[in-house]
């Protein structure tokens, strides 16, 4: 799985892209990060990516250009088009659900456009990008922090980043089996670990048990309490 990031500020990466899971999964050569300043495409001196926008209007816009220029570029040396997708980080986007996330780890390269400021020219979602994705019901600065999501949600389903026992186990796909069959229902349930009592006060008046249930070795009756309590979302 490769993905080819666009942005004006390629150091927002650095930090995340190089820590725990997601920087094993690139050492082992199981996913490829690759982060583009848009800056590179620029066809100025002055390496200008926006401009204001025509019909008036506060701040600015990116520039379809530049933006057209990234992707054939990044298109060039991938023969088969039908495994790239290009996505523009966008707050009238799709909402970007665990489906949704499924379906794009199928594609062997991602595109990612993060916009800054006002946004990007209409052209590029309507002519360049496959799709407009939204991480939320909210206004980001830019698009880099979604991509950064985006990234981790989808280098977690592919295989040899995360141990199959644990993605069988996680509490999104836990109730698929136990519902109608061939739909899957998200959620979570309650989660504990050591110690099996804990005493918040010194005089220990008080305690916070785990379940019983939890502890007693009985997977039958373990996953019956997962099913009562799995709050879906």
């Amino acid at each position: 799985m490769r993905f080819d990031i666009i942005t004006i500020f390629p150091e927002i990466f650095d930090s995340y892209f190089n820590t725990s899971i997601i920087k094993r999964a690139q050492v082992k050569k199981i996913i490829e990060i690759n982060i583009h300043n848009l800056r590179n495409w620029a066809t100025d001196r002055h390496q200008s990516v926006d401009d204001s926008p025509y019909g008036g209007g506060k701040g600015m816009i990116f520039m379809v250009e530049p933006i057209f220029k990234a992707i054939k570029a990044l298109k060039k040396n991938n023969k088969n088009n039908k495994k790239c997708r290009v996505i523009l980080f966008s707050a009238k986007g799709k909402r970007l659900t665990q489906s949704r996330v499924k379906n794009l780890s199928r594609y062997k390269q991602l595109i990612l456009i993060c916009p800054r400021y006002e946004g990007v020219d209409e052209r590029v979602a309507k002519y360049i990008a496959d799709e407009e994705v939204s991480i939320g019901e909210y206004v980001l600065t830019g698009g880099e922090l979604p991509a950064m999501v985006l990234v981790d949600a989808i280098s977690r389903l592919v295989p040899g980043v995360i141990k199959k026992e644990s993605l069988l186990e996680e509490s999104f796909s836990f109730v698929s089996k136990s519902s109608i069959p061939g739909k899957e229902s998200l959620g979570e349930y309650p989660q504990y670990t050591r110690p099996e009592i804990f005493y918040p006060e010194k005089d220990k008046k008080v305690s916070w048990r785990v379940p019983k249930v939890l502890v007693s070795g009985n997977h039958k009756k373990i996953q019956d309490w997962k099913l009562k309590h799995f709050k879906k979302i």
